[in-house]
């Protein structure tokens, strides 16, 4: 399978579920290239936990043997008895071009509000437009199923003489990966530093729904934004379960021009069966008001070495059970039911970068050493999403 987007991991999914050897070979830096390395991480490790071999950052140089083997770019030959090519679409455009329509965007059709062609008879819809980036305001290509359908009801009211607008779209998207579903929305923390934004990040780990009542699944969610405006302009997720709902609702609050400051003002069904009374996506709002009051501090996942390179010590409050799943290099650990009586053990002269499991305790952890006059941060997704990315990087006992 060459092209680990969203048609290449299910089609990967299904010859697995077949029976078949599957090689998943993509040249982006990750799987899943939409979402950012963190997060494609979960997928990558559901793909190998399942028997699916995957090679990234590496494509396809050339075939030969009549196809039945692979030269990558890295000269490692790949056996195939049967390859697909999933590595992306292109506008469909040869009628629009016979007809002299003006294009844009890898070919894409160019439309306007009402998306009338260049040709004022001729309007155009679906795949093969460009469109808005409503987040960005950047011209886009997005092939979803949902804004093609919402186009074609649009045109039609428009040719009966009704009034509606093309607004562009903001590329909402999920997928189903054996046992995991990857959802996002708006724009990933890799685009928005393209456009140099000024932008935060808040990673939050939760339940699919109230931890006691049987069946609750990992969720985490991501949420990219503007610290001054509070702005959303991106979310992603993955888990078991509820990814779905998470997700729809972020792409919702970001089509309806709501804020982080609105997130934990929403109101959601709960019941211990389908939620928590503080719902993951509550949560995110609460820990993005943080940062963006300056409340708290973060770093990010791939900031940790960096920072630890400078000076800045790690604390990890996680208990000691806990630390058989994996230690950071260099780092401290006091429990965070013992932090208060052994505070007198750190270094005040030092900066720390707090951690536990999955950010809750090492947040309070980060308020209590606050206020008794440390300088601290707290490392965003703690050890929960490191291990997930950077396994590697972390001591085995």
């Amino acid at each position: 399978m060459i092209g680990a987007g969203f048609i290449g991991l299910e089609m990967a999914e299904n010859l697995k579920t077949r029976g078949l050897d599957v090689t998943v070979i993509e040249k982006a830096p990750h799987v899943l290239p939409p979402l950012d390395e963190e997060m494609a991480a979960f997928v990558q490790n559901e793909l190998t936990s399942k028997g699916i071999r995957v090679i990234t950052g590496e494509s396809a140089q050339s075939f030969s043997e009549q196809g039945k083997k692979i030269k990558l770019t890295n000269g490692e030959d790949v056996d195939s008895d049967l390859t697909i090519l999933s590595i992306g679409v292109r506008p469909e455009n040869s009628l629009a071009m016979q007809a002299g329509i003006k294009t844009g965007l890898s070919g894409g059709i160019l439309v306007d509000e009402s998306y009338q062609t260049s040709e004022p008879d001729i309007f155009a819809v679906g795949d093969a437009i460009v469109v808005k980036q409503q987040v960005s305001g950047k011209d886009a290509l997005i092939a979803l199923a949902s804004p093609a359908n919402r186009q074609g009801r649009q045109v039609a009211d428009i040719i009966a003489g009704l009034k509606r607008t093309n607004r562009g779209s903001i590329g909402t998207a999920i997928v189903r990966v054996f046992d995991l579903a990857a959802a996002s929305t708006g724009l990933s923390e890799r685009v928005v530093k393209q456009l140099g934004l000024e932008h935060q990040v808040v990673h939050v780990s939760g339940k699919d729904h109230a931890g006691y009542y049987p069946g609750a699944t990992d969720l985490t969610l991501k949420l990219v934004f503007d610290p001054k405006t509070g702005k959303i302009y991106g979310a992603q997720g993955i888990g078991a379960n509820g990814v779905d709902k998470r997700i729809d609702i972020l792409a919702t609050a970001i089509k309806g021009g709501l804020t982080i400051f609105d997130l934990p003002e929403l109101e959601f069904t709960y019941a211990p069966p389908f939620g928590s009374a503080k719902d993951p996506v509550n949560m995110l709002g609460y820990a993005a008001i943080n940062l963006a009051e300056e409340i708290s501090e973060s770093i990010q996942w791939y900031q940790l070495k960096e920072e630890q390179q400078k000076g800045n010590q790690l604390l990890d409050v996680r208990n000691p059970e806990e630390l058989a799943n994996g230690r950071f290099p260099d780092a401290v650990n006091i429990p965070l039911n013992q932090l208060r009586d052994r505070v007198s053990e750190l270094d005040p002269t030092k900066n720390y970068i707090v951690s536990c499991h999955s950010g809750l305790r090492s947040y309070v952890a980060e308020r209590l050493l606050k206020q008794n006059g440390f300088k601290v941060k707290n490392l965003d997704g703690a050890f929960a999403l490191y291990k997930t990315v950077r396994p590697e990087e972390l001591i085995y006992e």
